[in-house]
């Protein structure tokens, strides 16, 4: 059995619940310097607190859940520049709208009197910062795991690389070296790992799977039945229709030729004589 690709590691998620539980409180303690004359004294300023940090949680709650369905219907790999500008948009217009009209219910329910004009005049402004600053956290931190996950996946590929090729013998798995890999092939129904020892081994991969998960520095697909390693072949020669004949060194196993198509004869030229 063979386990030769690089799987990426499952990178830290960001944690942002406990990060905005703690976060949004203290939020609101600026927003209060920000936007009050008057701080209520009293009893009124931990309700009002309370009341202020409830509704700064629900802005956020939202704006997590527009960010998150964002992840999956419009990744930020597609196209950059637009997934900001979409994210900053529907996230404030959402979130602002969270807090204008869960302010002017909680105005309705306790006073008599209308929200200040100096709410949306002064106040929604302070807001709508305070939430493109919770976007950029978010866009920071979606580019920082993804960097995580990529170095991890860079020295999971180094390890693999170091060990080897990962087969199944008897009931042991035992990593051969790619250095001592001639190819792999398919003989009727089973696709075959030759060593430079004329060691076999069964892989339950196909070639077409293989292709896509060995190092492509050092394996190349010949055709529909040959995967061989670099050190195996010698030389290629130009055949008619733009195919090329690829010979081996004297491996016992393999013909002393192979032919590749033309289609990839430009790919396998571009990678035996890369200079």
């Amino acid at each position: 059995m063979a386990e030769v690709s690089v799987k990426p590691a499952q990178p830290h998620q960001f944690r942002d619940i406990p990060l905005f539980l703690v976060l949004i409180p203290i939020i609101n303690v600026l927003n209060y310097y920000l936007t009050y004359t008057h701080i209520p004294s009293g009893w009124r300023l931990p309700v009002t607190f309370l009341i202020d940090t409830v509704q700064g949680y629900a802005a956020w709650w939202m704006l997590r859940a527009i960010i998150r369905r964002l992840d999956h219907r419009f990744p930020y790999e597609r196209n950059f520049v637009r997934r900001i500008i979409l994210q900053c948009v529907i996230t404030s217009v959402v979130s602002l709208l969270v807090i204008a009209l869960s302010t002017e219910a909680i105005n309705f329910l306790a006073t008599d009197k209308p929200v200040p004009r100096r709410f949306y005049t002064h106040d929604i402004f302070i807001f709508f910062i305070w939430i493109l600053a919770i976007n950029g956290i978010y866009i920071g931190a979606h580019f920082y795991v993804q960097f995580q996950q990529a170095d991890r996946t860079k020295h999971e590929a180094l390890r693999i690389r170091q060990e080897g090729f990962i087969v199944r013998s008897g009931k042991q798995n035992i990593a051969v070296p790619f250095d001592e890999i001639t190819g792999f092939y398919v003989d009727g129904e089973y696709t075959m790992l030759l060593t430079d020892q004329q060691k076999r081994y069964v892989i339950d991969q196909s070639l077409d799977k293989l292709e896509d998960e060995l190092p492509g520095e050092w394996f190349f697909r010949l055709n529909r039945q040959y995967i061989l390693h670099r050190q195996t072949l010698t030389a290629f020669d130009r055949l008619e229709n733009g195919k090329l004949n690829v010979r081996l060194k004297g491996t016992p196993g393999f013909p002393e030729s192979i032919q590749v198509s033309r289609t990839k004869a430009p790919a396998f030229k571009k990678w035996f004589s890369p200079d």
